[in-house]
């Protein structure tokens, strides 16, 4: 399988789906912001005063993840629920040559929370790089006051590897972050199979 683009799919109840993020989301995508805004403000990315101003329509900004994945530093995956979308996991910073690296960021519609879709979601992003694009490593920032990301990362049993103050600007603010990664070779079983869900 090529790394990119590539459909992913996993279990029956629900069945959760990770495809390219395209133009025709739109309109589902726009929903789930609006309906989850207030849940979701407190972990979105700012840009920081004086950078350049961030992409201002869903258009323009499927088409700089579909640009930026054509160079393979960026996979936009759309998350479906027996088929509704229902989120984002997005493989960023790529790095190829001697790190074999990248990060991962993640949303959910709250309307699919406390269903196991996003710990699956991610395990099945992290068996894609570690097969298909042959990464070694992948990292994971999160808030501490995010619990619902770290409930993600505990069950995917992920170790926390460091506190990096002020790492990513987040809600109007620079944030402290805690550091959480994982190597191919910690999981030769693969991520699914350690969170045991059907593949």
């Amino acid at each position: 399988m090529k790394p990119w683009p590539a459909r992913l799919e996993s279990g029956t109840d629900p069945v959760v789906t990770l495809r390219p993020l395209v133009v025709p989301d739109a309109e589902a995508w726009r929903s789930a912001r609006q309906r989850n805004a207030a849940w979701l403000v407190r972990w979105d990315a700012t840009v920081p005063p004086g950078s350049d101003a961030r992409t201002s329509s869903f258009r323009a900004l499927v088409r700089r993840l579909r640009r930026q994945a054509r160079h393979g530093t960026t996979y936009p995956f759309a998350v479906e629920v027996d088929g509704h979308f229902a989120g984002q996991v997005t493989v960023n910073n790529i790095v190829r040559g001697s790190a074999q690296f990248a990060s991962v960021g993640y949303w959910l519609d709250r309307d699919f929370a406390g269903r196991g879709v996003m710990p699956r979601a991610v395990a099945m992003v992290i068996d894609h790089c570690f097969t298909a694009a042959r990464l070694h490593r992948i990292e994971i920032a999160i808030r501490p006051e995010n619990s619902n990301s770290l409930r993600v990362v505990e069950k995917l049993g992920l170790a926390e590897i460091g506190y990096a103050p002020r790492y990513l600007h987040i809600d109007g603010v620079w944030r402290d972050h805690r550091l959480y990664a994982i190597t191919v070779e910690e999981c030769p079983e693969g991520m699914l199979a350690r969170l045991g869900s059907p593949s």
